[in-house]
């Protein structure tokens, strides 16, 4: 087996209050961006608020300031507005219109005694994304605008959409618990669960503190690191186990956690190494689409190699020390 560190000897266990506390820090950021996503304050994308995204391109060189200009006319200054560079892209942008009631269009009605009344009624789906090309093509009428794609949801499927995604997320964590306390313990269930958990949070947590958006794409991203987690929390745990198998004393069980992390370091640095690698060459490569993605999975790469070491293991050691299931 190829190794990278050889005979290592870190006390990873001694300092474990060091990495509880930020763990801890960690937690409780994640814990803060989970419930401004749950009631909506986060910065979310349209997947979950409702809105269109439209990708096109001019024929001659627009600024994104021009383009603003634009869609201010009809009242969505506020939109996002993204250049995209690269292959196959000449002068395209991305535009991202939430349809919320801030984004609402006046609407005239008039009684049966001829008063007339004006409404504000939400501008979403397919209304909006034709309402934003019509605005850029009415703005530059000598320089062709092409719509290359099109994504439009509307509000209540959006709340659908974050609905599923917090489920997705409770029963992804449910499932690691019961395959780990089948296949080890109850104990080495919960921690594994606990680094699991403590992952997706802590990268939802960066993504609350950098402003970046929160697509579906992201929740992906975040259910896709759990696994990369548990894989790696899996292989320390198999080394723990077959360890302790061979030291019985409870005075041991600290050090034989500490000596099996130690072992197996090579190949969770080998590892974690190889799969950033292939990551990064996506973010730097795989364009504004795949950015999000990529980084999420950047970031869960780091965090889940740091929480096998020192959040799942140590679990298991404070856990012993306080209701101790080794024999004296």
């Amino acid at each position: 087996m190829m190794r990278i560190i050889k005979e290592t000897n870190i006390d990873f266990i001694g300092k474990r209050k060091f990495s509880f506390a930020l763990s801890g820090l960690l937690l409780a950021l994640g814990i803060i961006s989970f419930l401004m996503v749950v009631t909506g304050r986060a910065n979310l994308g349209i997947d979950f608020t409702g809105g269109a995204e439209i990708i096109g391109s001019f024929e001659e060189p627009v600024s994104v300031d021009e383009l603003r200009g634009a869609l201010s006319d009809v009242g969505y200054g506020k939109a996002k507005i993204q250049s995209i560079t690269g292959e196959g892209f000449h002068n395209s942008f991305m535009i991202r219109v939430q349809g919320s009631i801030e984004n609402a269009m006046p609407e005239t009605t008039y009684t049966e005694d001829g008063s007339m009344t004006v409404n504000m009624v939400a501008v979403e789906g397919d209304q909006l994304g034709d309402l934003l090309k019509n605005a850029i093509t009415d703005k530059f009428k000598d320089n062709k605008f092409t719509l290359d794609s099109t994504n439009n949801i509307s509000s209540k499927v959006g709340e659908k959409l974050t609905g599923d995604a917090i489920k997705a997320i409770i029963f992804a964590l449910l499932g690691i618990l019961v395959y780990i306390w089948i296949r080890f313990d109850f104990r080495f269930g919960v921690a594994a669960t606990i680094a699991t958990f403590h992952d997706v949070l802590a990268v939802l947590g960066v993504y609350f503190l950098l402003d970046r958006e929160i697509s579906l794409l992201v929740i992906t991203a975040l259910l896709t690191l759990a696994g990369y987690s548990l894989t790696d929390t899996v292989v320390v745990f198999d080394r723990i186990r077959e360890n302790l198998k061979n030291f019985r004393k409870r005075s041991d069980y600290g050090s034989t956690i500490n000596m099996s992390i130690n072992e197996v370091l090579s190949r969770t640095i080998i590892t974690s190494i190889t799969t950033l690698t292939v990551v990064i060459t996506i973010l730097v490569f795989g364009g504004e689409v795949l950015f999000d993605f990529a980084l999420a999975l950047a970031l869960g790469i780091l965090v889940g190699t740091y929480s096998s070491v020192f959040v799942a293991s140590p679990v298991l050691v404070e856990w012993e020390k306080r209701s101790p299931k080794r024999v004296k």
